[in-house]
């Protein structure tokens, strides 16, 4: 998931461009939405005993921090380079994600368009 303080953390970027890699690989892969589904679905119904840590935390990062989605990544870090990012990662991915946080890059939006910028006080 990307934010604000994920790109501003060194190392942080490049983590989170391997990471969707790793957890595609093993159908894992999910948006904010679908983990926030599956927290409530799979985490908090009524049907289930909620799973926690042995410190008693609901740990929705459960699938990110298995030890093969993490090998992966340990494997594939020492790999990239400045000229292979793109191609070993999903630095665009990345990219956009961030870009979108501040309006840049969605869909739909049409950035060519006429916009009023007096605004009537």
């Amino acid at each position: 998931m990307v934010t604000q303080a994920s790109s501003a953390i060194p190392v942080v970027p490049l983590y989170l461009s391997l990471l969707p890699l790793a957890l595609k690989a093993r159908g894992l892969d999910e948006g904010t939405i679908e983990q926030m589904r599956r927290l409530f679905f799979d985490y908090l119904s009524e049907r289930r005993r909620i799973s926690t840590d042995e410190a008693g935390r609901i740990r929705i990062d459960d699938r990110e921090m298995r030890a093969d989605v993490q090998a992966d990544i340990t494997r594939a870090w020492p790999q990239v380079t400045t000229e292979n990012l793109r191609q070993l990662t999903a630095y665009e991915e990345f990219q956009r994600e961030f870009r979108s946080l501040f309006g840049f890059e969605l869909e739909g939006v049409d950035y060519d368009a006429p916009v009023e910028t007096d605004a009537q006080l």
